[in-house]
């Protein structure tokens, strides 16, 4: 009767871990595919999505390494999370059905390359996208009327976008940035509310009509640009009209009023004159003091100056990017091969602190906000065409593939600004282990001598030395 009930307990135990087994078969049966097919569906989108653009810098998006180890993509449990290609030469419009296919979708930044056409509705409406960056790019007309609701973040500032600003935007209350500024906008800003928005731009636009009262609260920078706007923080839309004149007081007759005028007192016409002459007197003098203390400084600022065409001198200037002009931002050119991904807008943003100066620039030690170290070489008296100067490059980034060279990764040129970004080390400058062995080289070589006049022969020591010298410099 005993082992009766034990068989049946073991019995009931393995009926129960086999129904346990089973289900959870079916379950990954059922559902290995569908992650797989939706991580193959998110790969085909990106690889349709990059054969339509030509692009700068070369990504390294192929078949045979993993989705989530490719140029610009992070990945969320095998999915797409966040795609970021800022300033790599995108060009042209953006195909349907490609990244309107990452449905995982939560992060989109394609700022600063040269996308045109309409923006495709099917990425605006992705259901997961919270913050899209398309500022610095050429899209054109209207801006699409439905977007996630779980956006966040929307910057589609310095485009081409024409019509009005969607009433749709009503939808999104979760929006904290809204920046659509230096677009061709037109027409009268919507009422609505955006509960949590905290930063607003409409700048430069050609909007019109009065600002509702819903956005009153922000500065007057987020509506600058807009000549027929008005309403608070701006000019009132109504300019208040000039009293007008009590009607039982009767203007005095022409006469009265030549004669008013004939009464001029003399004295106040004298007292007027030698006022004015005394203040134009004053005027001359501080000229004349300012243009005498300013000579000197002239004269220094010539003398240091050092330009091909003697014309030309460099102000002390402690920022890198300080000569950079706004229409020639983002243009920052990566050589191949390199792993970094920020562009010139990022650079400027980074904390500077200076390393050295040469005969051909300062370097400076750059700090990104990403914890990405890099050094920049601001370039000083390059007086060179774009065409010399990026041939000129071409040939330095051939050099830096030396292992004993620190490679160049990147070049800004302008006409005013000239930037060399190059990977960071630690170690020090070349200048810094020179100068620093000069006593102890001194004393080698005096003890060396000695010791060949004694001998006739060279100090074993000094072949070691030559032995274990080191090979690399790791920054000069």
């Amino acid at each position: 009767m005993l082992t009766g009930r034990k068989f049946c307990k073991s019995d009931h135990l393995m009926k129960l871990c086999s129904t346990t087994l089973l289900f959870w078969l079916v379950f990954n049966v059922y559902h290995l595919p569908l992650a797989l097919g939706d991580s193959k569906g998110d790969e085909g989108a990106l690889l349709a999505f990059a054969a339509h653009f030509p692009h700068h810098r070369r990504l390294n998006w192929s078949v045979r390494t993993s989705l989530c180890n490719w140029t610009g993509v992070t990945c969320l449990n095998n999915r797409v999370h966040a795609l970021r290609l800022p300033a790599i030469g995108l060009r042209g419009p953006i195909p349907n059905n490609t990244l309107g296919r990452l449905d995982s979708l939560v992060t989109l930044s394609l700022r600063a390359n040269l996308l045109s056409g309409t923006l495709p509705s099917d990425i605006s409406s992705l259901p997961s996208l919270q913050n899209l960056f398309l500022q610095y790019n050429n899209f054109s007309g209207d801006i699409p009327t439905m977007f996630s609701p779980q956006l966040n973040m929307l910057d589609l500032s310095f485009n081409s976008f024409t019509g009005n600003i969607p009433p749709s935007f009503q939808n999104l209350t979760e929006l904290t940035t809204l920046s659509l500024q230096n677009n061709s906008l037109s027409g009268a800003i919507p009422n609505i509310t955006f509960p949590k928005l905290k930063r607003l731009n409409l700048g430069n636009n050609r909007l019109n009509g009065s600002i509702p009262s819903s956005l009153q609260s922000f500065p007057s920078s987020s509506f600058s640009g807009n000549l027929q706007l008005c309403g608070k923080p701006l000019s009132p839309c109504f300019p208040a009209l000039a009293p007008s004149p009590s009607p039982g007081i009767s203007p005095p007759p022409p006469e009265q009023r030549k004669h008013s005028k004939r009464k001029f007192p003399l004295a106040a016409i004298i007292a007027i004159a030698a006022g004015g002459g005394v203040l134009l007197l004053l005027i001359l003098i501080i000229l004349l003091l300012c243009c005498l203390k300013k000579k000197p400084s002239d004269a220094g600022s010539v003398l240091k100056g050092k330009s091909s065409t003697g014309g030309r001198s460099e102000k002390p200037r402690e920022e890198f990017g300080s000569g950079v002009q706004e229409p020639e931002k983002n243009k920052l050119v990566f050589f191949e091969g390199c792993s970094y991904n920020f562009d010139l807008e990022d650079l400027l943003r980074a904390s500077a602190e200076v390393l050295g100066k040469g005969s051909f620039g300062t370097a400076y030690k750059a700090v990104l906000e990403e914890a990405t170290t890099v050094v920049v070489k601001r370039l000083k008296e390059v007086i060179v065409g774009k065409k010399d100067f990026e041939q000129q490059m071409e040939i330095i980034g051939r050099v830096g593939q030396h292992p004993n060279v620190v490679p160049l990764r990147a070049y800004y040129y302008s006409k005013d600004e000239k930037l060399l970004v190059y990977d960071y080390f630690s170690n020090g400058s070349l200048a810094s282990l020179l100068h620093g062995m000069q006593l102890f080289a001194l004393i080698f070589l005096s003890t060396s001598l000695g010791y060949y006049v004694l001998n006739r022969t060279i100090p074993p020591a000094f072949c070691f030395i030559i032995k274990i010298a080191p090979t690399q410099v790791t920054y000069i």
